[in-house]
Protein backbone atom coordinates (compact mmCIF):
# COMPACT_ATOMS: atom_id res chain seq x y z
CA UNK A 1 0.00 0.00 0.00
CA UNK A 2 1.35 3.70 -0.69
CA UNK A 3 2.91 5.60 2.19
CA UNK A 4 0.15 7.25 3.99
CA UNK A 5 1.94 10.67 3.64
CA UNK A 6 2.21 10.24 -0.48
CA UNK A 7 -1.83 9.48 -0.05
CA UNK A 8 -2.52 12.95 1.39
CA UNK A 9 0.61 14.56 -0.46
CA UNK A 10 1.85 16.12 2.53
CA UNK A 11 5.38 16.16 3.97
CA UNK A 12 6.56 14.14 7.13
CA UNK A 13 6.26 17.17 9.48
CA UNK A 14 2.19 18.51 8.65
CA UNK A 15 0.79 19.64 11.08
CA UNK A 16 -2.92 18.79 12.19
CA UNK A 17 -4.35 21.54 9.96
CA UNK A 18 -2.30 20.69 6.87
CA UNK A 19 -3.89 16.83 7.11
CA UNK A 20 -7.51 18.06 7.68
CA UNK A 21 -7.07 20.09 4.42
CA UNK A 22 -5.11 17.80 2.28
CA UNK A 23 -8.17 15.37 3.52
CA UNK A 24 -10.77 17.30 2.65
CA UNK A 25 -9.66 18.77 -0.35
CA UNK A 26 -9.21 14.80 -1.72
CA UNK A 27 -12.64 13.57 0.05
CA UNK A 28 -14.48 15.67 -2.15
CA UNK A 29 -12.08 14.87 -5.10
CA UNK A 30 -12.62 11.09 -4.99
CA UNK A 31 -15.71 10.67 -3.15
CA UNK A 32 -18.20 7.52 -4.83
CA UNK A 33 -20.72 10.18 -5.02
CA UNK A 34 -19.18 12.86 -7.54
CA UNK A 35 -16.21 11.14 -8.98
CA UNK A 36 -17.26 8.14 -11.46
CA UNK A 37 -14.16 7.27 -12.59
CA UNK A 38 -13.10 3.30 -12.14
CA UNK A 39 -10.71 3.13 -8.81
CA UNK A 40 -12.25 6.34 -6.80
CA UNK A 41 -14.11 4.63 -4.28
CA UNK A 42 -10.97 3.11 -3.54
CA UNK A 43 -8.75 5.64 -3.81
CA UNK A 44 -11.50 7.20 -1.50
CA UNK A 45 -11.30 4.79 0.82
CA UNK A 46 -6.84 4.60 1.08
CA UNK A 47 -7.56 8.34 1.86
CA UNK A 48 -10.09 7.77 4.08
CA UNK A 49 -7.28 5.29 6.36
CA UNK A 50 -4.99 7.29 5.81
CA UNK A 51 -6.13 10.76 7.49
CA UNK A 52 -7.51 8.70 10.10
CA UNK A 53 -4.05 7.49 11.46
CA UNK A 54 -2.20 10.06 10.50
CA UNK A 55 -5.11 12.18 12.61
CA UNK A 56 -3.82 10.01 15.79
CA UNK A 57 -0.58 11.38 17.20
CA UNK A 58 -0.22 7.57 19.00
CA UNK A 59 -1.56 5.88 16.03
CA UNK A 60 0.89 8.08 13.27
CA UNK A 61 4.15 7.32 15.73
CA UNK A 62 3.43 3.84 15.51
CA UNK A 63 3.13 4.30 11.52
CA UNK A 64 6.18 6.30 11.25
CA UNK A 65 8.44 4.63 13.38
CA UNK A 66 7.25 0.67 11.94
CA UNK A 67 5.02 1.47 9.17
CA UNK A 68 1.65 -0.68 8.28
CA UNK A 69 2.93 -3.14 10.96
CA UNK A 70 3.08 -0.87 13.46
CA UNK A 71 -0.46 -0.29 13.39
CA UNK A 72 -1.71 -3.87 12.57
CA UNK A 73 -2.09 -3.23 8.79
CA UNK A 74 -5.07 -2.05 7.03
CA UNK A 75 -7.45 -4.85 8.04
CA UNK A 76 -6.59 -4.36 11.94
CA UNK A 77 -8.08 -1.15 11.42
CA UNK A 78 -11.70 -0.07 12.18
CA UNK A 79 -14.07 -0.81 9.73
CA UNK A 80 -15.01 2.41 7.49
CA UNK A 81 -18.83 2.02 8.96
CA UNK A 82 -17.34 2.41 12.42
CA UNK A 83 -18.20 5.78 13.27
CA UNK A 84 -16.23 6.08 16.15
CA UNK A 85 -12.78 6.54 14.60
CA UNK A 86 -14.04 8.44 11.76
CA UNK A 87 -15.96 11.70 13.64
CA UNK A 88 -13.78 14.01 12.83
CA UNK A 89 -13.27 12.62 9.05
CA UNK A 90 -16.71 12.90 8.04
CA UNK A 91 -17.23 15.62 10.13
CA UNK A 92 -14.57 17.66 8.26
CA UNK A 93 -16.06 16.72 4.92
CA UNK A 94 -19.54 17.36 5.64
CA UNK A 95 -19.30 20.56 6.66
CA UNK A 96 -17.48 21.10 3.53
CA UNK A 97 -20.16 19.93 1.33
CA UNK A 98 -22.88 20.87 2.84
CA UNK A 99 -22.21 23.89 4.58
CA UNK A 100 -22.76 23.14 7.82
CA UNK A 101 -21.11 25.87 10.26
CA UNK A 102 -17.81 24.16 11.26
CA UNK A 103 -18.48 22.29 14.19
CA UNK A 104 -22.12 22.38 14.53
CA UNK A 105 -22.14 25.75 16.02
CA UNK A 106 -25.02 28.21 15.99
CA UNK A 107 -23.98 31.96 14.54
CA UNK A 108 -23.78 34.76 16.96
CA UNK A 109 -27.22 36.67 16.89
CA UNK A 110 -25.51 39.91 17.92
CA UNK A 111 -24.09 42.78 15.76
CA UNK A 112 -21.20 41.32 13.39
CA UNK A 113 -18.21 43.05 11.91
CA UNK A 114 -19.16 43.51 8.06
CA UNK A 115 -17.28 42.72 5.31
CA UNK A 116 -14.15 44.23 3.50
CA UNK A 117 -14.21 45.91 0.32
CA UNK A 118 -12.04 46.13 -2.37
CA UNK A 119 -11.97 48.57 -5.16
CA UNK A 120 -9.30 48.62 -8.06
CA UNK A 121 -8.05 52.47 -9.04
CA UNK A 122 -5.70 53.00 -12.02
CA UNK A 123 -3.33 56.12 -11.82
CA UNK A 124 -1.05 57.77 -13.80
CA UNK A 125 2.89 57.27 -13.84
CA UNK A 126 3.00 60.77 -12.18
CA UNK A 127 0.79 60.43 -9.59
CA UNK A 128 2.34 57.04 -8.48
CA UNK A 129 5.21 59.55 -8.31
CA UNK A 130 4.12 62.67 -6.34
CA UNK A 131 1.39 61.49 -4.41
CA UNK A 132 -2.21 62.50 -4.96
CA UNK A 133 -5.95 62.96 -3.63
CA UNK A 134 -8.41 61.79 -5.32
CA UNK A 135 -12.15 60.95 -5.54
CA UNK A 136 -13.62 57.86 -5.85
CA UNK A 137 -17.26 56.62 -5.88
CA UNK A 138 -17.91 53.22 -4.24
CA UNK A 139 -21.36 51.26 -3.60
CA UNK A 140 -21.49 49.75 0.01
CA UNK A 141 -23.92 48.67 2.70
CA UNK A 142 -24.79 50.76 4.93
CA UNK A 143 -26.95 50.14 8.76
CA UNK A 144 -30.76 50.99 7.87
CA UNK A 145 -31.59 54.32 10.12
CA UNK A 146 -35.11 53.00 9.86
CA UNK A 147 -34.58 49.89 12.02
CA UNK A 148 -30.84 50.41 13.42
CA UNK A 149 -30.15 47.75 11.55
CA UNK A 150 -32.46 44.59 13.55
CA UNK A 151 -34.07 44.21 10.07
CA UNK A 152 -37.61 44.43 11.88
CA UNK A 153 -39.89 47.26 11.73
CA UNK A 154 -39.82 50.09 14.25
CA UNK A 155 -41.69 48.80 17.61
CA UNK A 156 -41.08 45.52 16.45
CA UNK A 157 -37.99 42.77 16.86
CA UNK A 158 -37.08 39.77 15.52
CA UNK A 159 -39.14 36.49 17.37
CA UNK A 160 -37.52 32.81 17.69
CA UNK A 161 -37.47 30.95 14.40
CA UNK A 162 -39.86 27.81 14.53
CA UNK A 163 -38.22 25.47 12.36
CA UNK A 164 -35.16 25.15 14.74
CA UNK A 165 -36.97 26.29 18.19
CA UNK A 166 -33.87 28.97 18.37
CA UNK A 167 -31.20 26.61 18.05
CA UNK A 168 -30.05 28.03 14.64
CA UNK A 169 -29.06 23.86 14.01
CA UNK A 170 -31.31 21.12 12.40
CA UNK A 171 -30.06 17.62 11.92
CA UNK A 172 -31.12 15.80 8.95
CA UNK A 173 -29.72 12.26 8.00
CA UNK A 174 -27.59 11.86 4.98
CA UNK A 175 -27.14 8.65 3.11
CA UNK A 176 -23.36 7.97 1.99
CA UNK A 177 -21.53 4.35 0.22
CA UNK A 178 -20.93 3.75 4.31
CA UNK A 179 -24.49 3.97 5.23
CA UNK A 180 -26.55 6.87 7.04
CA UNK A 181 -25.42 8.86 9.18
CA UNK A 182 -27.29 12.08 11.11
CA UNK A 183 -26.05 15.43 10.53
CA UNK A 184 -26.17 18.90 11.93
CA UNK A 185 -26.50 21.45 9.52
CA UNK A 186 -27.56 25.56 9.88
CA UNK A 187 -31.25 26.03 9.80
CA UNK A 188 -32.33 27.14 6.37
CA UNK A 189 -35.16 29.06 7.59
CA UNK A 190 -32.93 31.61 9.80
CA UNK A 191 -29.39 30.67 8.54
CA UNK A 192 -28.31 29.53 11.51
CA UNK A 193 -29.23 32.23 13.78
CA UNK A 194 -32.25 31.21 15.29
CA UNK A 195 -34.39 33.93 15.06
CA UNK A 196 -36.52 35.09 12.18
CA UNK A 197 -38.45 38.88 11.28
CA UNK A 198 -42.09 38.13 11.25
CA UNK A 199 -42.62 42.05 10.33
CA UNK A 200 -39.79 42.95 8.37
CA UNK A 201 -38.89 47.04 7.94
CA UNK A 202 -40.28 48.55 4.90
CA UNK A 203 -37.08 50.63 4.15
CA UNK A 204 -34.66 47.91 3.86
CA UNK A 205 -36.71 44.92 3.71
CA UNK A 206 -35.77 43.36 6.65
CA UNK A 207 -32.29 43.31 5.86
CA UNK A 208 -30.90 45.69 8.31
CA UNK A 209 -28.78 46.93 5.73
CA UNK A 210 -29.18 49.18 2.22
CA UNK A 211 -26.67 49.94 -0.48
CA UNK A 212 -25.58 53.02 -0.97
CA UNK A 213 -23.30 54.65 -3.68
CA UNK A 214 -20.91 57.01 -1.82
CA UNK A 215 -18.27 59.66 -2.55
CA UNK A 216 -14.86 59.13 -0.79
CA UNK A 217 -11.49 61.56 -1.42
CA UNK A 218 -8.79 59.12 -0.98
CA UNK A 219 -5.17 60.07 -0.32
CA UNK A 220 -2.54 58.51 -2.39
CA UNK A 221 0.95 58.32 -0.76
CA UNK A 222 4.47 59.98 -3.00
CA UNK A 223 5.87 56.25 -4.29
CA UNK A 224 3.35 54.10 -4.47
CA UNK A 225 3.77 51.68 -7.39
CA UNK A 226 1.43 48.72 -9.45
CA UNK A 227 0.21 46.10 -6.17
CA UNK A 228 0.08 48.86 -3.47
CA UNK A 229 -2.46 48.40 -1.60
CA UNK A 230 -4.26 51.19 0.32
CA UNK A 231 -6.79 50.51 3.36
CA UNK A 232 -9.36 53.13 4.19
CA UNK A 233 -10.68 52.05 7.79
CA UNK A 234 -14.75 51.35 8.22
CA UNK A 235 -15.58 52.17 4.90
CA UNK A 236 -16.30 48.53 3.73
CA UNK A 237 -19.79 47.26 4.36
CA UNK A 238 -21.72 47.92 7.20
CA UNK A 239 -21.94 44.66 9.78
CA UNK A 240 -25.40 42.69 10.12
CA UNK A 241 -27.47 43.22 13.52
CA UNK A 242 -26.24 47.22 13.23
CA UNK A 243 -22.66 45.69 13.39
CA UNK A 244 -19.53 47.85 12.72
CA UNK A 245 -18.28 48.29 9.45
CA UNK A 246 -15.44 46.53 7.55
CA UNK A 247 -12.53 48.48 5.69
CA UNK A 248 -11.77 49.32 1.81
CA UNK A 249 -9.01 48.20 0.35
CA UNK A 250 -7.93 50.25 -2.65
CA UNK A 251 -5.62 48.15 -4.99
CA UNK A 252 -3.45 50.60 -6.83
CA UNK A 253 -2.80 49.74 -10.86
CA UNK A 254 -0.23 52.34 -12.47
CA UNK A 255 -0.20 53.18 -16.07
CA UNK A 256 3.03 52.79 -18.07
CA UNK A 257 5.06 56.14 -19.05
CA UNK A 258 5.47 56.42 -22.67
CA UNK A 259 9.22 57.76 -22.38
CA UNK A 260 10.06 57.04 -18.56
CA UNK A 261 10.89 53.32 -16.46
CA UNK A 262 10.60 52.71 -13.23
CA UNK A 263 13.41 50.62 -11.59
CA UNK A 264 12.47 49.73 -7.48
CA UNK A 265 13.38 53.76 -6.90
CA UNK A 266 15.38 54.50 -9.91
CA UNK A 267 14.04 56.01 -13.28
CA UNK A 268 15.59 54.57 -16.60
CA UNK A 269 15.29 56.43 -19.52
CA UNK A 270 17.17 56.65 -22.95
CA UNK A 271 18.71 59.57 -24.73
CA UNK A 272 19.75 59.98 -28.64
CA UNK A 273 22.81 62.25 -29.44
CA UNK A 274 24.84 63.08 -32.69
CA UNK A 275 28.30 61.60 -33.07
CA UNK A 276 29.51 65.03 -32.91
CA UNK A 277 27.54 65.83 -29.44
CA UNK A 278 29.44 62.51 -27.88
CA UNK A 279 32.36 62.89 -29.09
CA UNK A 280 32.70 66.85 -28.45
CA UNK A 281 30.28 66.81 -25.18
CA UNK A 282 26.99 69.21 -25.19
CA UNK A 283 24.22 70.03 -22.75
CA UNK A 284 20.66 68.43 -23.55
CA UNK A 285 17.67 68.33 -22.36
CA UNK A 286 16.12 64.92 -21.34
CA UNK A 287 12.58 64.15 -19.48
CA UNK A 288 12.39 63.26 -15.64
CA UNK A 289 9.03 62.98 -13.83
CA UNK A 290 10.18 66.58 -12.33
CA UNK A 291 9.66 67.83 -16.08
CA UNK A 292 12.00 68.79 -18.98
CA UNK A 293 16.04 68.99 -17.46
CA UNK A 294 19.09 69.45 -18.50
CA UNK A 295 21.72 66.44 -18.72
CA UNK A 296 25.36 67.60 -18.91
CA UNK A 297 26.94 65.06 -21.99
CA UNK A 298 30.36 64.90 -21.26
CA UNK A 299 32.66 64.94 -24.57
CA UNK A 300 34.01 61.52 -25.36
CA UNK A 301 30.70 59.56 -24.25
CA UNK A 302 30.22 56.31 -25.56
CA UNK A 303 27.43 54.53 -26.92
CA UNK A 304 25.48 52.78 -24.50
CA UNK A 305 26.93 55.08 -21.43
CA UNK A 306 24.67 55.50 -18.45
CA UNK A 307 24.34 58.90 -17.02
CA UNK A 308 23.09 59.28 -13.34
CA UNK A 309 20.74 62.63 -12.43
CA UNK A 310 20.79 62.35 -8.81
CA UNK A 311 17.06 62.73 -6.94
CA UNK A 312 15.24 62.30 -10.23
CA UNK A 313 13.79 59.14 -9.25
CA UNK A 314 11.37 57.85 -7.30
CA UNK A 315 10.38 59.24 -3.64
CA UNK A 316 10.51 56.26 -1.17
CA UNK A 317 6.84 55.44 0.30
CA UNK A 318 6.57 56.71 4.05
CA UNK A 319 9.95 58.75 3.59
CA UNK A 320 9.14 61.37 0.24
CA UNK A 321 12.55 63.35 0.76
CA UNK A 322 14.24 60.17 0.06
CA UNK A 323 14.82 59.84 -3.47
CA UNK A 324 16.27 57.55 -6.14
CA UNK A 325 17.75 58.53 -9.13
CA UNK A 326 17.30 59.31 -12.95
CA UNK A 327 19.71 56.57 -15.06
CA UNK A 328 19.98 57.97 -18.72
CA UNK A 329 21.22 55.33 -21.47
CA UNK A 330 23.25 57.42 -24.29
CA UNK A 331 22.09 55.84 -28.04
CA UNK A 332 24.80 57.90 -30.52
CA UNK A 333 23.15 57.88 -33.46
CA UNK A 334 25.19 57.93 -36.86
CA UNK A 335 24.57 60.09 -39.98
CA UNK A 336 23.17 57.80 -42.81
CA UNK A 337 23.90 60.65 -45.33
CA UNK A 338 26.68 63.20 -45.41
CA UNK A 339 27.07 66.24 -47.74
CA UNK A 340 30.23 66.32 -49.50
CA UNK A 341 31.66 68.62 -47.22
CA UNK A 342 31.64 66.17 -44.52
CA UNK A 343 32.50 63.64 -46.35
CA UNK A 344 35.65 65.70 -47.23
CA UNK A 345 36.16 67.01 -43.90
CA UNK A 346 35.70 63.43 -42.33
CA UNK A 347 38.27 61.79 -44.81
CA UNK A 348 40.80 64.49 -43.70
CA UNK A 349 40.44 63.99 -40.42
CA UNK A 350 40.60 59.53 -41.30
CA UNK A 351 44.28 60.51 -42.90
CA UNK A 352 45.04 62.79 -40.41
CA UNK A 353 45.01 59.87 -37.54
CA UNK A 354 46.21 57.27 -40.26
CA UNK A 355 49.84 56.40 -39.75
CA UNK A 356 50.55 58.27 -43.25
CA UNK A 357 48.81 61.06 -42.02
CA UNK A 358 50.90 61.86 -39.09
CA UNK A 359 53.59 62.78 -41.39
CA UNK A 360 51.56 65.73 -42.90
CA UNK A 361 49.79 66.97 -39.62
CA UNK A 362 50.71 70.24 -40.49
CA UNK A 363 48.37 70.44 -43.30
CA UNK A 364 45.41 68.91 -40.56
CA UNK A 365 45.89 71.84 -38.25
CA UNK A 366 42.50 73.62 -37.13
CA UNK A 367 40.63 70.79 -38.99
CA UNK A 368 39.09 69.42 -36.46
CA UNK A 369 37.67 72.57 -35.21
CA UNK A 370 36.44 73.18 -39.12
CA UNK A 371 34.80 69.73 -38.91
CA UNK A 372 32.63 70.51 -35.49
CA UNK A 373 32.79 74.02 -35.07
CA UNK A 374 33.46 76.10 -32.21
CA UNK A 375 31.40 75.05 -29.04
Amino acid sequence: MADYYDLLGVSRDADADTLKRAYRRLARQYHPDINKEPGAEDRFKEIGRAYEVLNDPQTRARYDQFGEAGIGGAAGGPDMGDMGGFADLFETFFSGFGGAAGGGRPRRRGPQQGDDLRYDLTISFEQAVFGEEQEIKIPHLETCETCGGSGAKPGSGPTTCGTCGGAGQVRRATRTPFGSFTQVAECPNCNGTGQVIADPCGACGGQGVHQVRKKLRINIPAGVDTGTRLRVSGEGNAGPRGGPSGDLYVFLTVKPHPRLQRDGLNVLSEVKVSYLQAILGDSIEVDTVDGSSELELPSGTQPGAVLTMPNKGIPKLGNPVARGDQKVTVTVQLPGRLSDAERRLLEQLAGHHSARGKQHHHHNSGLFARLFGQK
